[in-house]
């Protein structure tokens, strides 16, 4: 999967616990998808809109029995559940509201390597200067990411790699994106 895509999939809060739980076969259908994932009704929608508009999820056209799905996942959308079903399934305590983040997945996906702050805003092209650090900075208040800073560089460069159970999320997702 494309990075670009990646970044796209996880701009909307609720789209992995969507796919996950699509991946793990709960009824394809509103109401279920809903309870599943314990979101709001509009964040929701606009999350399963979302994954329809980029071509991951479709509403089925033979809809209309009762044990008929209303929704399911296309080819590429297969694809991208697995991946957010194994990440929805790593063992954490508290932390799945930083899943939801938009920036979160992408950049411990960036770390796969210890890297230095302008490494990771390359490989995410679109981020921002502000959003790279709100995001650096909240995983690191949750021990997901170590900031250590590298003194023998002039000037001195903070290095930043995944720890915990940020590196679980990093080896998962690192394998299965390409960047650039």
């Amino acid at each position: 999967m494309d990075i670009a895509l990646f970044v796209n999939i996880t701009s909307r809060a609720w789209a992995l616990p969507i796919l996950s739980n699509l991946h793990e076969g709960v009824a394809a259908r509103q109401a279920p998808l809903l309870a599943a994932t314990g979101a709001s009704r509009t964040a929701f929608a606009q999350s399963l809109d979302h994954l329809i508009k980029i071509g991951l999820v479709e509403r089925n056209p033979g809809y209309g029995h009762p044990l008929r799905p209303e929704f399911r996942l296309t080819a590429l959308g297969i694809a991208a559940a697995a991946i957010a079903n194994k990440v929805q399934k790593v063992p954490m305590d508290e932390g799945q509201d930083l899943l939801r983040r938009s920036w979160t997945l992408p950049v411990l996906t960036s770390l796969h390597a210890p890297s230095h702050f302008n490494q990771i805003k390359r490989n995410l092209q679109t981020i921002t200067d502000r959003a790279l650090s709100q995001s650096l900075k909240s995983m690191e208040s949750r021990n997901w990411v170590c900031r250590s800073v590298d003194q023998a560089a002039r000037p001195p460069r903070s290095i930043y790699r995944a720890v915990n159970t940020g590196e679980v999320i990093s080896r998962i997702t690192a394998p299965e994106i390409r960047f650039g």
